[in-house]
Order: structure tokens, then sequence, then C-alpha cells
């Protein structure tokens, strides 16, 4: 789905919605204080307070690349039919059976989809883990973490800063900080983040460099998307010197039909273009659709990446 207007601006639906926000932070709140399961190697979370795209999958897929030993990706799968907990085969399994980010986790680690969360890290671990890194989670209280990041998308912020559904957050930003070790803000801070959250909350920042090694600047383009926040995935193009002759946004998840792949199709003849998608999007395409399209690739730069390594060394030293 995509995110309503009022999430980010608010206005009058949201104000009609505001109250049942209060329900939004009592179930919340009683769910994270439930007693969750401690595993004995250490546990990161790339999480956030709020709905849609902030830049969680990127984030896990970057500290599954820096840490030390045999790290696992862990994910619910979001999307897929498979309940788990199981260990995720590229080769093997479909987006409709694990889901799109379960398949981006498992080209970079060894990947576990597990509905419980707790499960599936105790599988992990049986197969030879050092750590564990959940893609998303926060609010998921079943399994202990050493550390959680809040990711924040830079161009988003907290949206209206209202809670679910009068707002994008799963819970008040404070609440979410409070079980992080530190925050990432990814992209230009345009919405003052750093004010927002508590003093003592280490603050990292990062930014997205995309990459696409088959075509040169100057090369036109139809980029499409179906994330939470496609018009960075467009930026990226920009920033990429590619000449966007159109753009097509999708719903966060979308499963592409053949429907879409004519509409794709006739579009890049229309405009004599080049379509380029995510890696996310990649791997859920037809495999007829694949053969025409590019991938643009995105890793974190780091404005302080020794601060990174000692957050991550100083955990990586406390048991599950």
């Amino acid at each position: 789905m995509k995110a309503p207007e009022f999430w980010t601006k608010g206005g009058l639906i949201s104000d009609l919605l505001l109250p049942l926000g209060l329900v939004t932070r009592a179930l919340t709140a009683a769910r994270v204080r439930q007693a969750g399961t401690r595993i004995g190697i250490p546990v990161f979370c790339a999480g956030n307070a709020s709905v849609g795209g902030s830049g969680k999958t990127i984030l896990a897929r970057d500290l599954l690349r820096r840490l030390p030993g045999r790290p696992f990706g862990l994910t619910r799968g979001y999307g897929g039919s498979l309940i788990g907990p199981i260990l995720v085969d590229p080769d093997q399994h479909s987006p409709a059976e694990v889901g799109d980010e379960a398949l981006l986790l498992a080209v970079t680690a060894p990947t576990i989809l597990a509905h419980d969360r707790a499960a599936g890290a105790t599988l992990a671990q049986q197969l030879g883990a050092t750590s564990v890194v959940m893609d998303d989670g926060l609010q998921n209280p079943s399994l202990v973490k050493n550390a959680a990041f809040l990711v924040v998308d830079g161009g988003y912020g907290f949206g209206n800063g209202r809670l679910l559904p009068a707002g994008p957050l799963r819970e008040p930003v404070a609440a979410a900080a409070s079980r992080c070790a530190a925050a990432v803000v990814i992209g230009e801070d345009k919405f003052n983040v750093a004010g927002q959250l508590p003093g003592g909350l280490p603050l990292l920042h990062a930014r997205l460099t995309p990459a696409c090694g088959n075509l040169a600047a100057g090369a036109r383009v139809i980029p499409f998307a179906g994330i939470g926040r496609p018009e960075k995935f467009f930026d990226s193009a920009a920033e990429l010197g590619l000449v966007i002759a159109a753009k097509m946004a999708f719903a966060d998840h979308h499963v592409y039909t053949h429907t879409d792949e004519v509409i794709l199709l006739t579009a890049a003849r229309a405009h004599q273009a080049q379509l380029v998608t995510t890696e996310k999007d990649y791997v859920k395409l037809p495999a007829s659709l694949r053969e025409h399209c590019d991938v643009i690739t995105v890793k974190l730069a780091w404005d302080d990446e020794a601060a990174l390594a000692r957050l991550i060394a100083h955990y990586c030293a406390a048991r599950g």
C-alpha cells in the first residue's frame, strides 16, 4: 500500500483518527514489555519507529557485511507464504514463498526466515551463526536484542509525528529510542531528526551511494520501483547522471504481473529508454522482464565509520 498523504502533512483525516493513536500506543507499550528469549550470541536489529521504507534492509545488509565471524540475517519474510523457521535459499525459494527482503539478505549472508524470531535465532545458532542481524522487529519482544539501531530516513523524518492510523508511527519516538543503542539517519536530515531524539542516544549519519555498472551517465532510462519511498530510488538514478525519460512507482512489496510487464516494456519502446529498477524489485520480476532490466544497487557510506566500528565491537563482545 502507499502511505496516505496526511501521514506527512497532517490534516482533517489525521485529526479525526488521532484518538485511535492512543490505542496503538497502549497496545505497543504492552507488547514490548513482554519478556523475550536470550540466546548465546549477539543479536543486532535494524528497526524503526514508523512504518514504511526507512532503510532497514540496507542497514541490515551493511551490518552483515561488517560483522566478524559468521553472521546470519533474520527476517519475518513479509509478503511470503512460508512461516519458518527455515534457511532461505535464493536458488530454491521464490519471492512468493519468502518475500523480497529475505532474498536480498540471503545473497548477502545466510538468512533465516521465521515468524517466531526466537525460534529463527535458535536455528541460526544451531547452523553456526556467531551473531544475528534482524531486519525489522524493534517492536517484537520475542527475541532479546543486544543492540538495536533506530533507522530514520532523513528526507522523511517521522512524518506528521502521530501514531497509527493518524500518522506513520508504530510507537512514540522516545519510546522506540529508549530501546536502541544508536540512531542512524540515512540521507540529509531535512526534518531535524537529531532534535527529536533523546540527547544521550548516539547518532550516526550515512548516505546512500548508488551504482549501476551497465549504464553510463547520459543514458535514457525509465526507473520503476515498488518500495516504501520510490522517490529515493528516482533520486539515485538522477544522481548517477541518468536521463529519466519517465518513471513508475508501485506499491511497497508489489507483485509484478504480466500486465505490468507489458506496460513497462511498451513504455521502454515508446521512450527509447532502458528499464532500471531496485535490487528488491529485480528479485520479484518474471524472468522474461529481468532480461530487459538493469539494476541500480545502493550501499551506505558512513560519515563516521570509526564510530560504527566501535559500536559493533562493543556489542559483539556481549553475549545474547
